[in-house]
């Protein structure tokens, strides 16, 4: 058994040129916000999960996004209902999000 039974990692980078960036989407909010809510629903630590910061995670153009490993599942959100629906569905019962998943050909 891993560490954590789910490792979320959402994107908040950042980019002054002016090329698209998570930052630019309030990621910051949604990533506090998922935390929040993954420690209110008792998920949270050892076994449970585990919600990180990331760096560019290279997919911009559907962003803001978060990753969910291990299955390797990318999700795009728009607000915390989104962000909500993936902690009851993903995080807590097991399903994946259909309608959120990011499509395997966006990148940046």
């Amino acid at each position: 058994m891993s560490y954590y039974k789910h490792h979320v990692f959402f994107c908040l980078n950042q980019r002054s040129n002016g090329e698209a960036a998570c930052a630019q989407h309030d990621a910051q909010s949604a990533f506090d916000h998922c935390k929040q809510r993954v420690k209110a629903e008792g998920l949270a630590g050892p076994g449970g999960v585990r919600v990180n910061k990331a760096g560019c995670l290279d997919r911009c153009a559907g962003g803001p996004v978060a990753v969910v490993y291990p299955e390797g599942t990318w999700y795009s959100f728009v607000d915390k209902a989104d962000i909500d629906e993936i902690v009851e569905q993903h995080l807590k019962l097991g399903r994946v999000v259909d309608r959120l998943v990011l499509p395997a050909d966006v990148g940046r």
